[in-house]
């Protein structure tokens, strides 16, 4: 279906989503967060569709933040309910089942760095930046600012970035753990289509049982991470993926793969 707010693009196996508010900068607002849950959930029942690219329209900003135009008029339960509805959508891109990519390439702040902590890997212009200035609008990060910050950083950075509100450029970012990598403006887009055609020719059932060790298992004690780790090592054992990935390396060709 058509989307007022959000671009969907297929090369391939690869679809990518573009928050499509340029004149914005690309702010997030109640009806683009419902477009891009829809999207995303449609990609992921989509079989066609193996990695998932999320950008920004324009050249200045990859997601400047949540649209403070709107936020301006909510009542505490109507906020309640924007908060929820964008940790619903960041936790559907971080539970997709495949791999996103963030290709970000000016402001991610606010909404918009959230919206790409969400993603499993993030690529960054050397000319992004990054912050959480919620602080200096008298709020705190409502879309999951502070616990994607504070695991993917640590809780010193997450208390720097979210009291302090200052942004960060790419280079800081990549070296708190934030960016997954940074390039040049002119290699963003050749390397954010190389990462995304590696992934997309990979094998989906291995990087589903991936994301779950990590993201699911990650989260709980040690022990039962493992445990995670072996039940998904165990199941790839059943799947026609697995044979024809141990089968190309002995026969010493390239596996194509098909998600079975």
């Amino acid at each position: 279906m058509a989307f007022r707010n959000v671009l969907v693009a297929d090369r391939g196996a690869v679809r990518t989503l573009t928050v499509n508010r340029p004149d914005k900068l690309n702010a997030l607002n109640r009806e683009t967060l419902g477009e891009l849950t829809l999207a995303f959930a449609q990609a992921a029942q989509d079989d066609a569709v193996r990695a998932v690219v999320l950008a920004g329209a324009g050249d200045k900003a990859f997601v400047a933040g949540a649209d403070i135009s709107e936020m301006n008029g909510l009542t505490p339960a109507q906020a309640q309910a924007f908060s929820r509805a964008g940790q619903r959508l960041m936790t559907s891109i971080e539970r997709l089942g495949k791999p996103v990519v963030a290709r970000i390439q000016g402001f991610a702040l606010g909404g918009g760095m959230e919206l790409a902590m969400a993603c499993h890997l993030r690529i960054a212009s050397e000319k992004a930046r990054f912050g959480q200035p919620e602080v200096n609008l008298g709020l705190i990060p409502g879309f999951g600012g502070t616990q994607r910050l504070a695991r993917l950083a640590g809780r010193a950075a997450a208390l720097e970035l979210c009291l302090l509100g200052t942004p960060i450029d790419a280079a800081r970012a990549a070296v708190l753990g934030v960016v997954t990598r940074v390039v040049a403006p002119e290699a963003l887009d050749e390397t954010v289509a190389q990462v995304a055609d590696q992934l997309a020719a990979s094998a989906p059932l291995a990087m589903a049982g991936i994301l779950n060790a990590v993201l699911q298992g990650g989260e709980a004690g040690i022990d039962v991470g493992l445990e995670f780790e072996t039940q998904g090592f165990a199941l790839a054992f059943a799947t026609d993926d697995m044979r024809e990935g141990t089968g190309a390396f002995l026969e010493k060709r390239k596996a194509t793969f098909h998600g079975r």
